[in-house]
């Protein structure tokens, strides 16, 4: 496999200077017509009115003007006057040109809409058309509240005032109002998160206590209704009441929460930097500490790098989960030096994941590009020098770059967003602004081709919607898009079709697959002449939406949606021709699930699975090789209908050996080898396992998709073959007392330098709960025992233990030992995937899990405290059922809703089951896997 080589400053800078960017918190662009009316050398400064005529003099001015200069395309030489004159000629003549640059290198912004009224600005969803993706609002709650009380109000006069029942009965709408607008909007696709401004209003230091913010507002309130009525101002500023908005709001954020240990969604806080309106001293983060503890399954998100108070905000995300660092507004409103001050002082303590890119972006598209173009130039400072110190490598340095910049506010807002990016072909010219003969344009952000995908496997569409909507220009000659949108991608290889039937030109079908959540092979046999016309056209078979949500039997589950289609795309990659025993001359191949707009879909298996390979590439530099074990039973059929119906192939038998008996049967299973050979899937060896008529087929390391692709098609020829000698080839965990049939998996790293964070620090640490798919049925876990070579019962880590589950065989290479053949394995590798993410995001470097070099169930309570072995594996699929539900970090790396519906449809798996008599249940399961 051919990896990219390690990354250098080059690649950095290329990261830096053009990795798309999420900004998780700007504000509208005012309305055309007002441009006028706000001074732009506002976007370096707080100050207003006459303080504003000296911000001229000052550094984050003097550098901004210097970068208009270049964004206007003006000599340096230009005067303020001159830099004005140009910018009006730019809006008379195409404001939409300028509007295009400022947002370059964008893919998606969360605007807090409540700044202005919404007769100043242009509504939020009008920035999509600059961006890759679309706009989500952030729903400030006081604006909510005042628009919601001058409703409530309207019409109410002086004399109403007097009702002794007014104020009570205004208490009462407004809060049922209130909480109502809120539980719709936490309900809102639309709605990212929502934010207080009580920063500027009273402070922060809010009453932390709920109950005693509620007895404390009534007079407030009343006072704050009289002056409404009265003078018609509706902006709330009484801190009793303020206090209980926010705690209001808090209280139900946190109800609304799907299950334990979630997350709601975030609430954004003004901190630190603001206009002469804030007091200063209450701008102080560290105010917010018995909140943040109060509420922790709130997300806080600290504006504004909190400065000046940036240090004590690095404190709070370092030491509470639920609180997060925005390092905006500081650009451009501070200098170069002050920029990197602050973001040294983000850096002392706090966790590259807990800090999130904005640009407090607001009325001037100016303000945007300034912030993007600022924070690059100084995070690029900063990362050279400590690549420089040695302190970081330029991985760590590019890994960090695409989490503040992108990832962390993609998963914090659970946007799931794509950003397609290469970080080794760096382009030989960026998309640049023109500039005027003899001036140096300013390097920009660029939105690079789309890079090939890893496996060289053709890129697929990204899950999240795609925001192409037609650039227009208000006035002005039309102009193309910018930057230019990549071309419509083909959906077939046609060249890998074409080259796939020369070389076998007497396939005649082809059987077009995929597996569903149960672990079934789903398939459409096609002729050859029909799969041709699927190839040229670019269509796809069309299935019901409900076929998804079934199981085994068809039989419904809550899941199950009788309304809508599933588009099934055949993905060349896993394209091969069938064994020659086929009874058809026929070829196979896996497919996506796609929409009707050709988008991969959450509930398709290979395409979540891809994803996660695709962020383990792209953003950590690491790419995975996987080899598989097929473990099968070989059973006869007995036809004796009083008695069991199944035979056993071999009795004479153990591990490794090749007694007469077993030597008869050598045919046989080097006929499956063959098959397999000649369908490109190799095999390394295979041999005898323990069980009586147990044998083991080695596949060959493959990356990992295409590992998966090959050991499902593998196995389907491992039964067929045994079919045709009236065998039944079974991958039940226990189909005799005795016999335990696993499905290890060797994964590899490429570089292994990270091993142990991903597969100590993520994949142990949520092992019980990956147990709910890499041992799917309540039968798996009759396999899994202490001291018998299984794996165990402990949660624990070995070099070269087979009494764990999770062996380490060399640096970089590990056996997943908890894994059956009734799991989906897109489903257990996703998994894997996901948790290893998670612990490549916490990046430890000591565990308290240790190589343990015993049986763990050997050692007594103080060995295994003393290895970091406290927990044990689930005892039954209800356990690690269980442990899934309870595991919000690893439901949130899976696709959105994904556990959710996993779990229903295993309830009703399980309730089918257990309705069973037990030998029939064997049986059931034993013709199914």
């Amino acid at each position: 496999m051919d990896l990219p080589p390690k990354p250098t400053l080059e690649n950095l800078r290329h990261v830096v200077n053009n990795f798309p960017i999420i900004d998780n918190h700007a504000h509208n662009i005012i309305q055309p017509a007002l441009i006028d009316t706000i001074p732009v050398e506002s976007v370096t400064s707080e100050a207003q009115g006459h303080a504003l005529r000296d911000a001229f003099k000052s550094l984050p001015h003097l550098r901004a003007a210097q970068q208009l200069r270049q964004l206007y395309e003006c000599p340096d030489e230009a005067n303020w006057k001159e830099l004005l004159a140009q910018r009006l000629e730019w809006l008379r003549s195409g404001p939409e040109r300028l509007n295009q640059h400022c947002f370059q290198g964008v893919h998606a912004l969360l605007i807090d809409d409540g700044l202005a009224s919404p007769e100043k600005v242009l509504p939020y969803h009008w920035h999509d058309r600059y961006t890759k993706a679309p706009s989500k609002r952030i729903v400030r709650i006081e604006t909510l509240a005042e628009r919601l009380m001058e409703s409530i109000l309207d019409g109410i006069t002086i004399d109403d005032l007097d009702d002794a029942s007014f104020f009570t009965d205004t208490w009462v709408t407004f809060t049922e109002e209130f909480e109502r607008e809120l539980q719709e909007l936490i309900q809102d696709p639309e709605v990212a998160g929502f934010k207080t401004v009580i920063c500027y209003r009273t402070g922060l230091d809010i009453e932390p206590d709920y109950e005693q913010a509620a007895r404390e507002v009534g007079l407030p309130f009343e006072r704050y209704i009289e002056r409404c009525v009265r003078k018609r101002k509706f902006r709330i500023e009484r801190k009793p009441f303020n206090d209980y908005l926010v705690l209001r709001a808090l209280e139900i954020l946190s109800e609304r929460v799907p299950y334990l240990d979630a997350m709601s969604k975030p609430l954004q806080l003004h901190t630190g930097l603001g206009d002469n309106d804030i007091d200063l001293l209450k701008s102080n983060p560290a105010h917010l500490q018995p909140l943040i503890e109060n509420y922790t399954n709130v997300p806080f998100v600290l504006l504004h790098s909190a400065y000046p108070y940036t240090r004590e905000a690095g404190y709070l995300v370092t030491v509470y989960k639920n609180a997060y660092l925005d390092v905006g507004e500081v650009f451009p409103m501070v200098s170069r030096d002050g920029q990197k001050s602050i973001m040294r002082q983000a850096l002392e303590i706090a966790p590259g994941s807990k800090l999130l890119y904005s640009s407090d972006g607001h009325y001037l598209p100016e303000t945007f590009w300034l912030a993007n173009l600022q924070f690059r130039q100084v995070w690029l400072e900063l990362m050279t020098e400590y690549i420089e110190k040695e302190d970081i490598t330029p991985h760590q340095a590019i890994a960090m770059t695409k989490d503040i910049l992108f990832n962390n506010s993609n998963l914090l807002y659970n946007l799931q967003y794509e950003a397609i990016f290469d970080d080794y072909t760096i382009p030989t010219k960026a998309l640049t602004f023109t500039a005027r003969p003899g001036v140096e344009p300013s390097p920009q952000p660029t939105v690079v081709p789309l890079p090939p995908r890893p496996e060289t496997r053709s890129q697929p569409s990204v899950l999240a919607p795609s925001s192409a909507i037609p650039r227009t220009t208000s006035e002005g000659p039309q102009l193309p898009p910018f930057p230019p949108p990549p071309k419509e991608p083909q959906v077939y290889d046609t060249a890998l079709y074409d080259q796939f039937m020369q070389q076998n030109p007497e396939v005649k079908f082809v059987y077009i697959q995929w597996m569903d959540y149960m672990a079934t092979m789903r398939v459409r046999i096609v002729p050859i002449k029909e799969f041709d016309r699927l190839m040229r056209t670019g269509s796809r078979i069309g299935i019901s939406q409900g076929n998804t949500g079934t199981l085994q039997n068809d039989g419904p589950t809550p899941v199950m949606n009788p309304v809508g289609q599933i588009y099934v795309e055949p993905d060349l990659q896993s394209l091969r021709r069938t064994h020659k025993k086929d009874p058809l001359p026929s070829a196979t191949v896996m497919s996506f699930w796609r929409d009707e707009k050709g988008n991969l879909i959450r509930e398709c298996p290979r395409a979540n699975m891809e994803l996660l390979i695709n962020d383990l590439q792209y953003n950590y530099g690491i790419k995975l090789l996987c080899g598989f074990e097929i473990e099968v039973t070989f059973l006869r059929r007995n036809n004796d209908q009083q008695g069991e119906p199944y035979m056993l192939l071999t009795r004479t038998h153990a591990w490794g050996t090749m007694t007469p008996e077993q030597w008869l049967q050598i045919p046989f299973l080097a006929e499956i080898a063959t098959s397999l050979s000649e369908m490109g899937i190799e095999v390394q060896q295979f041999h005898s396992e323990s069980g009586q008529g147990q044998y083991e087929f080695v596949l060959a390391p493959q990356p990992l998709l295409t590992a998966v692709d090959s050991l499902i098609q593998a196995r389907q020829v491992v039964a067929q073959i045994a079919a045709l000698h009236d065998l039944r080839a079974t991958l039940h965990p226990k189909p005799f007392p005795g016999i335990g049939t696993a499905a290890h998996a060797h994964i590899s790293l490429d570089p292994p330098d990270r091993d142990l964070q991903f597969f100590v620090g993520g994949v142990l640490d949520h092992l019980p709960a990956i147990c709910a798919f890499t041992m799917p049925e309540e039968v798996s876990y009759g396999r899994v025992a202490d001291d018998s070579w299984t794996g165990g019962t402990w949660v624990a880590w070995g070099t070269q233990n087979r009494e764990v589950p999770l062996r380490r065989v060399t640096d970089g290479r590990w056996e997943i030992r908890c894994l059956d053949g009734f799991a989906n394995m897109y489903f257990a590798i996703s998994a894997v995937l996901a948790a290893g993410i998670l612990g490549l995001k916490r990046n430890l470097v000591e565990f308290p899990q240790k190589d343990v070099l015993y049986n763990p169930s050997q050692l007594d309570e103080a060995g295994r405290l003393a290895h970091g072995i406290a927990r044990k594996l689930p005892a039954s699929f209800e356990e690690a059922a269980h442990a899934l539900a309870m595991d919000v970090d690893l439901s949130g790396a899976l696709a959105e809703g994904f556990v959710r519906d996993y779990l229903a449809m295993k309830e009703s798996e399980q309730k089918m089951l257990a309705e069973m008599p037990d030998h029939g249940r064997r049986v059931w399961l034993i013709e199914r896997y």
